[in-house]
């Protein structure tokens, strides 16, 4: 059967978390299928049990698959990657869930590069869990951008609120201030004025640039980070017609809604962005990985074992995080249109992006 929608693909993530659990719940609406096929990665025996587990969920059409090419249009495929011995231990972290991650990951990638889906949504891991499997990763980011080869990506916080992203990641604290380099800020700087263009359809991003110590130094008395490096890589940066500003020290910027003066805004480190960004948006927070040649959105949260199974877990930013890929999906066809010198055409879906149906990865 020919599918001229986008396909999304959704891995499970642990799955003993509510990975699950989000997924059903984003999907229950049977009009969601008008708008995107989903290719769901994981375990059909999984997704029935944790959909037992919604009472509000009484009916989904679902099509088991073994291939992605035979995904239905108008049901959600459940691509069968797991073993049938798979069973579910919500709330628990253990090396069968954490396997299940990882093998449902590498086919979705596996999809994802072979043009099977079009873009790419990660349901929450236990990295730990995994790192004790061997993953080899700290986390999905990291693992998409080896797959792709891509020299450089960014870890892009986004939400109807704002656009955050960071220069260091997933590292230890003590470890931060070494990380910080001219050449690093910098190139999350090109980065993000590329995302914002080609992504986000924004003309001349603004972009804020948060400083690393309190009261941005001090003038060098609290430190001469900003001094001597975060300040030379804005007016770098200003040199090659990026329009960043900077640095703001991160209380008042965050406290007076500095934010909504800018089209996103460079962290330092993972917590001094990550903090203001789920207070004022964790209910539609979307975590995109901008700078890859695909297109790869996940949730905000982890995977909350402690209410795994219990039918409390919030489905809002799993669905923003399926919208958000399908946006950045169709912005991404209609600039490089733009850039041939075309008309974007805005009633865009595969059919009408590529002739043989099929995504080509830029």
């Amino acid at each position: 059967m020919q599918n001229n929608k986008i396909i999304v693909g959704i891995t499970q993530g642990d799955s003993n978390g509510i990975g699950y659990e989000v997924i059903i719940k984003a999907l229950a609406d049977p009009r969601i299928l008008e708008q995107f096929t989903p290719v769901i990665y994981g375990s059909p025996k999984l997704f029935g049990f944790y959909r037992k587990t919604i009472p509000e969920v009484e009916q989904m059409d679902t099509n088991v698959i073994t291939s992605a090419t035979d995904a239905h249009p108008r049901r959600i495929n459940i691509m069968a990657c797991l073993p049938d011995s798979a069973y579910a231990e919500p709330g628990q972290a253990t090396a069968e869930s954490a396997e299940g991650a990882i093998q449902s990951l590498k086919a979705a990638v596996r999809d994802l590069r072979d043009g099977r889906i079009d873009v790419l949504v990660t349901g929450p891991i236990n990295k730990k869990a995994m790192s004790l499997e061997g993953f080899g990763f700290p986390g999905h980011t990291e693992y998409i951008q080896n797959a792709f080869g891509s020299p450089d990506s960014l870890m892009f916080m986004v939400s109807h609120r704002l656009r955050l992203a960071v220069v260091t990641g997933h590292i230890p604290l003590k470890d931060v201030a070494a990380q910080i380099t001219e050449e690093r800020i910098l190139s999350k700087l090109r980065l993000i004025n590329e995302s914002l263009k080609r992504d986000f359809v924004v003309d001349q991003p603004r972009i804020a640039v948060l400083s690393l110590n309190p009261h941005s130094g001090d003038g060098g008395l609290l430190g001469t980070e900003e001094q001597d490096i975060i300040i030379p890589a804005i007016r770098k940066a200003t040199e090659e017609g990026i329009l960043a500003f900077g640095p703001f020290s991160p209380d008042g910027f965050f406290g007076l809604n500095h934010f909504e003066d800018f089209d996103a805004t460079l962290a330092m480190y993972h917590d001094q962005g990550l903090a203001p960004f789920k207070a004022l948006s964790f209910e539609d927070g979307v975590n995109f990985t901008a700078g890859l040649p695909v297109i790869r959105t996940s949730p905000d949260h982890g995977t909350a074992f402690e209410m795994a199974g219990r039918d409390q877990a919030d489905p809002r930013s799993m669905r923003a995080a399926i919208f958000t890929a399908i946006d950045i999906w169709r912005n991404r066809r209609q600039w490089e249109e733009l850039q041939e010198g075309r008309m974007p055409d805005r009633s865009l879906g595969r059919d009408k992006a590529h002739k043989d149906g099929r995504p080509q990865i830029a």
